[in-house]
């Protein structure tokens, strides 16, 4: 097996890995049974409580740690120039595009008038116009609506150096001035402003965003 292909096993095992334990780090549920207690206290439903109680907290533990080491092996595992399994666009400090299934996780900006200016996912209380742009030339202009899209794939688009919600990839809308359909976001998927704000309107937290060249 080549370095590559080994690796990149490792980060797919770490990813099942970090889905159950994620899965195992769930609240347990107050009307879930509890487990099974020796016959011998069988009849004392408060020594019944308690080891459930116990039992859950050691559960909890032992798969909170399992997410910490598989999450670590993940890291590791993406910063290793020896997998190539990715490419350039999903990883941190690419400034391109990532690709693959991604889900909206927030929406920001309801409400704003077209053109309002974002910066840290906050409004400044600015309008873009020719003038703001000629007096602040270098800024990377966020405006209108704002999509924050998340992963779905760990070990491609979620978690370690290829996390694109950590990347702040949005959707998000442009000066009216500049060209579409050329790469000039630092991996946002940029949209006319009317546009975005019709599509804001559309897609509640949680809609399905595919990304494919």
């Amino acid at each position: 097996m080549c370095a590559a292909a080994a690796v990149g096993a490792a980060a797919v095992t770490a990813a099942a890995v970090l889905v159950l334990a994620l899965a195992a780090c769930q609240p347990v549920r107050p009307d879930a049974p509890p487990a099974a207690a020796p016959a011998t206290v069988a009849a004392d439903d408060n020594l019944n409580a308690v080891l459930w109680v116990q039992r859950s907290a050691e559960y909890r533990a032992i798969a909170e740690q399992t997410y910490r080491a598989a999450a670590a092996t993940l890291d590791q595992a993406l910063a290793d120039p020896a997998w190539d399994a990715l490419v350039d666009g999903e990883r941190e400090g690419s400034g391109c595009t990532p690709r693959g299934r991604h889900v909206v996780r927030a929406r920001i900006g309801a409400g704003a008038p077209a053109g309002a200016v974002f910066r840290g996912r906050r409004p400044t209380g600015e309008v873009w116009s020719p003038e703001l742009a000629a007096r602040y030339p270098g800024r990377d202009w966020i405006l209108s609506r704002i999509l924050w899209l998340s992963g779905r794939e760990p070990g491609f688009n979620r978690l370690g150096g290829v996390d694109s919600m950590r990347r702040y990839i949005y959707i998000h809308g442009t000066p009216d001035d500049q060209p579409m359909g050329v790469p000039l976001s630092h991996g946002c998927v940029r949209m006319r402003n009317a546009d975005v704000i019709e599509l804001f309107d559309l897609v509640p937290p949680g809609t399905e965003v595919l990304i494919h060249e």
